[in-house]
């Protein structure tokens, strides 16, 4: 199926409302999408870090924070 959007028509919040209901579709069967292997490598490597006291935690601010410095 070819599908073409007028994205060079399209402004920045008509995309991301686009993007959302395909999201809001697709979260409907989640089981239809599976999940890499190397997530299930990645999970394993957190919780190893996490259970030997490796890991660290930021607050949601702080890692706004952090996001948006990023991108500057």
């Amino acid at each position: 199926m070819d599908i073409s959007l007028p994205l060079d028509k399209m402004t920045n919040s008509d995309k991301i409302a686009m993007m959302e209901k395909i999201w809001d579709d697709l979260c409907r069967d989640p089981d239809s999408i599976p999940s890499p292997a190397w997530h299930q490598d990645v999970l394993a490597a957190r919780e190893k870090d996490i259970k030997e006291g490796k890991a660290s935690f930021a607050s949601f601010d702080r890692v706004k924070e952090r996001i948006r410095d990023q991108v500057k």
